[in-house]
């Protein structure tokens, strides 16, 4: 496996040190395959997570949010063995879950829904009024000048 090294990013950077650490952890992880999911960006600050999970219902599927991590867990109960169901082949993996993401800042989970095999999630990013970027007025600029109006204009 390839390792990054981002130590040269830290001493040439302010305020980055999030970034980086989440980057440190995201090249240590295993890629999830199962089961498989899509990541869809529907505008600038709202975006679905796609989920398939067939034969999952909504009892045995978890969804938490915390601080910036969405977590998604499924399980299913075992079946009983006496229920007489021969399978001749078993294809729909039903095996217990578990996929994490994280979040960037103000990004919320807006909506869950299970539709068609599909769990799909809503975010939305809501940054706050104060976070917003604005403009500052700078005092002192034509303080002193005062505007003369044109009184034969009548």
């Amino acid at each position: 496996m390839q390792t990054l090294d981002f130590s040269p990013f830290y001493r040439s950077t302010v305020g980055f040190d999030r970034l980086f650490n989440r980057l440190d952890t995201v090249v240590g992880q295993e890629t999830k395959t199962y089961p498989p999911y899509n990541i869809e960006r529907l505008d600038d600050d709202s975006w679905r997570v796609s989920i398939a999970v067939a034969g999952f219902s909504g009892e045995d599927i978890s969804i938490e949010a915390k601080e910036n991590n969405l977590t998604v867990k499924g399980a299913k109960t075992a079946p009983a063995e006496d229920d007489g169901r021969e399978f001749l082949h078993r294809g729909i993996a039903e095996r217990s879950f578990e996929l994490r993401y994280q979040l960037g800042d103000y990004v919320e989970v807006t909506n869950a829904a299970l539709e068609n095999g599909l769990l799909n999630i809503d975010l939305k990013r809501e940054v706050p009024e104060n976070k917003r970027p604005r403009q500052i007025p700078i005092n002192g600029v034509n303080a002193g000048e005062k505007t003369i109006e044109d009184k034969s204009v009548n």
